[in-house]
């Protein structure tokens, strides 16, 4: 044979092989991507039987100061995040945990939309997620009209940043322990987008009523407006309904300081809906019944909800969602 047709031939195979590699693996496995010359890590779950089927992506953007084994349950902690490689698994969609960079504290962080914010790095993340996406919808077979994302805390902020400047691209956001930065740094949102909120009237970190981000509160971490008033902003944006339909969950856990209602308003533009999972007594956290977090942890966060799973209530909030 040629040798130069030899070359050709055995680059052909070997590009195949590495091809069919990526698209047969199926788990969970930490990856990097280079975005603007810096590796950015991200974990990646990949349920089985999804070769032949265009899948949504779920996003899960970690809190300030969390890894994405901490998110993932690799690294031994209790965590609710874990639980969403078991909802991939039935409804079949790929879940992925991007890890922000290193702020002023050295644990990773989200350039959210908080302009008075001086601790979170100043890392270009809507460019990573939108890179990220990109690698994905080439390698695997992605439904591009079902990409969600989920965030909590700074990752909760990090999700309302992407609802704003990739409405193009997103079709829900859902931000857990999170509100809307009463000094942006954001772009205003152009497209209508479904949001939902679920936040604690506890909440001792991120304050129900709005105001300074941490624990005590810290001028350098930034503020927020207050839940209410982030409703309003997407229910206004979106024209939804101004009435809710309101659920109250049961008191499954008499223990955990209080009871979950449910707020939607619907008829949005586009079909978009604003719902707020208003966690009565609940602190800086998200709910879990299976995933409960210590008495250490409430010792500083304060109480975690036990009456609902937030990851099974928000894919049922994202599955129906389409750009």
């Amino acid at each position: 044979m040629n040798k130069i047709i030899f070359y050709i031939f055995l680059t052909v195979i070997f590009t195949a092989c590495d091809k069919s590699d990526i698209n047969s693996d199926t788990g969970l496995f930490t990856r990097t991507i280079t975005v603007d010359g810096v590796s950015r890590r991200y974990a990646i779950y990949i349920p089985e039987g999804i070769e032949d089927i265009a899948v949504p992506i779920v996003y899960e953007l970690h809190g300030g100061g969390i890894y994405i084994e901490d998110m993932t349950g690799e690294s031994g902690y209790k965590t609710p995040y874990k639980l969403w490689t078991d909802i991939a698994d039935k409804e079949k969609f790929i879940v992925i945990y991007p890890e922000g960079l290193n702020g002023s504290y050295g644990k990773p962080t989200w350039n959210d939309c908080r302009g008075n914010c001086i601790v979170s790095s100043n890392a270009d993340d809507i460019k990573f997620i939108s890179v990220l996406t990109d690698k994905i919808i080439s390698t695997y077979k992605v439904d591009e009209s079902r990409i969600y994302v989920s965030g909590t805390s700074n990752g909760g902020l990090m999700a309302l940043r992407t609802a704003s400047e990739l409405s193009d691209r997103i079709a829900a956001v859902a931000a857990v322990a999170a509100s809307m930065p009463d000094t942006t740094c954001c772009n205003a949102p152009e497209n209508p987008i479904s949001v939902l909120f679920m936040n604690g009237t506890d909440d001792n970190h991120l304050p129900y009523e709005g105001g300074f981000v941490s624990y005590p509160p810290n001028p350098d971490y930034g503020s927020v407006y207050s839940t209410e008033y982030s409703v309003d902003f997407w229910k206004n944006f979106n024209h939804t309904d101004s009435i809710p339909d309101i659920f109250v969950f049961p008191d499954r856990d008499t223990s955990d300081g209080g009871i979950v209602e449910r707020y939607t308003y619907k008829n949005g533009v586009e079909n978009t809906e604003v719902v707020l999972y208003k966690i009565n007594g609940g602190g800086h956290s998200a709910p879990s019944i299976k995933e409960q977090y210590s008495a250490l942890f409430e010792e500083y966060f304060n109480k975690q909800n036990h009456d609902i799973e937030m990851t099974d209530e928000v894919w049922a909030f994202f599955k129906d969602k389409r750009l």
